[in-house]
C-alpha cells in the first residue's frame, strides 16, 4: 500500500508552501480577516496539538519532533504491511503520516510550528491550526471509520 505515500507527499508539499507563503507575506500575529467565522491568523506553535506544552521551556521541541520521527516510523511499516484491500486505512495512515512530518519539517528547521488558519465564533477562536494539523485530522477521523466498520473489506462495505 506504499502506492499512497503521493497523498502524504501532497499534504507535505501543500503545508509547506501554506506555511512558506504566510511567513513571507504577514508579520506575526497578523490577521487578515476572509470571511464570518474564519480568518488568517499568522503565529508560532513551539507546544504541540493547540498549543500544549508551548510553554515548557524548549525541550518540548525536542521531545515532539522525536515523537513524530517514531510515529513516522511505525505509521510507514504499518502502511507497508497492509493488504490490498485496506484502501481506507491506508489513504488514513498516510494522511497522519504527512502531517507529521509537515509539522516536523517546522520543528527541525524553527522550533516551533507555523500556524495560520483561525476558524472564531462570536469572540471564541478554536487554537489557529494549519494544513498539516488538517491532514492529521483527516486521518485519524477515517482510522476512526475504519476502526466502526469492524474490519470489512471494501467489496464487503458496498
Amino acid at each position: 500500500m506504499l502506492k499512497w505515500l503521493w497523498l502524504s507527499a501532497l499534504a507535505i508539499v501543500l503545508d509547506q508552501v501554506s506555511k512558506l507563503i504566510v511567513d513571507s507575506s504577514m508579520q506575526l500575529h497578523e490577521t487578515i480577516p476572509l470571511m464570518p467565522c474564519f480568518n488568517l491568523t499568522y503565529v508560532h506553535n513551539t507546544g504541540a496539538a493547540f498549543s500544549f506544552l508551548s510553554e515548557a521551556g524548549g525541550w518540548q521541541r525536542w521531545f515532539f519532533a522525536a515523537l513524530a520521527i517514531v510515529i513516522s516510523a511505525v505509521l510507514s511499516v504499518w502502511l507497508a504491511r497492509l493488504q490490498k484491500h485496506e484502501t481506507l486505512l491506508a489513504v488514513a495512515l498516510v494522511l497522519v503520516l504527512g502531517g507529521a512530518v509537515g509539522n516536523l519539517i517546522d520543528r527541525l528547521a524553527y522550533g516551533y510550528v507555523i500556524d495560520f488558519i483561525d476558524v472564531y465564533y462570536d469572540s471564541w477562536h478554536w487554537p489557529a491550526f494549519n494544513i498539516a494539523d488538517s491532514a492529521i485530522t483527516l486521518g485519524v477521523g477515517l482510522l476512526l471509520v475504519d476502526s466502526f466498520r469492524g474490519g470489512k473489506t471494501e467489496k464487503e462495505s458496498s
